[in-house]
């Protein structure tokens, strides 16, 4: 969300059919607007946007209505763990769509699904964020390995982990300085990519901190780059811990 002139924002969006667009949002900052409170951050929303969104050439498109389906940025903004975490989802988000108008509907519903999780707070937000970067890893084609060696493909758990080979290596495959996490943690990482809550609700701090280490490191070494917002989430929360 950028601000345009006095009165005006630039809405960034990750929508189910077009991937993700801007749109200019016309007097959304005035506290007579339409539909300003619908266009916070993490809302799912039904929007009309003026001209063809398959027309990539247009500089700039204009949303017309917005219709409320579910606003999550209210009930988040109220705790910080989940508005941070939320945070960080959109932004991988964003970072996961390079290209504009580029359709990505399994990113669309796995953001949407991470938003939906943290509002009804059933699991703790750091496992949903985890949750979402390594489905979202996935999808890109960045998924770490977890249940054979990243470079030769060796069926097993490994003990070893190495963020530049891919994630699990074995012992002929280590390269040197490889991490050695805990065998519960590689378990809790691959019950996150499953969806396997009941394991995943059962596991403790240090696990969920040595799983996030290493799903931050995984996602930032294939962005090439960090993430503003991964740093600022607040892992000291117990929310849904066992």
């Amino acid at each position: 969300m950028q601000k345009l002139g006095e009165s005006d924002r630039i809405i960034t969006m990750l929508t189910r059919r077009h991937g993700r667009i801007r749109a200019a949002a016309k007097g959304v900052r005035r506290t007579s607007s339409r539909f300003g409170a619908r266009l916070e951050p993490f809302g799912h929303i039904d929007v009309q946007v003026a001209g063809d969104l398959g027309n990539h050439g247009r500089s700039l498109h204009t949303i017309r209505q917005a219709e409320s389906i579910e606003l999550y940025g209210k009930q988040l903004g109220r705790d910080y763990p989940r508005y941070t975490a939320a945070s960080a989802i959109a932004e991988t988000a964003e970072r996961l769509t390079p290209e504009e108008y580029e359709p990505s509907l399994r990113l669309f519903q796995l953001t949407l699904g991470a938003m939906r999780g943290l509002s009804v707070a059933e699991h703790a937000s750091t496992l949903v964020l985890d949750a979402f970067l390594l489905r979202a890893m996935a999808s890109a084609g960045w998924a770490p390995a977890l249940t054979e060696c990243a470079v030769c493909g060796a069926p097993g758990r490994h003990a070893a982990f190495a963020v530049p080979a891919g994630g699990s290596v074995c012992p002929d495959c280590r390269p040197p300085g490889s991490a050695r996490p805990a065998p519960s943690t590689l378990e809790l990482m691959v019950a996150l990519t499953a969806g396997d809550w009941l394991i995943a609700d059962a596991s403790d701090a240090s696990q969920r901190r040595e799983c996030s280490g290493l799903v931050a490191a995984h996602l930032q070494w294939h962005l090439e780059r960090g993430l503003r917002s991964l740093p600022l989430v607040d892992r000291s929360s117990s929310d849904g811990e066992s």
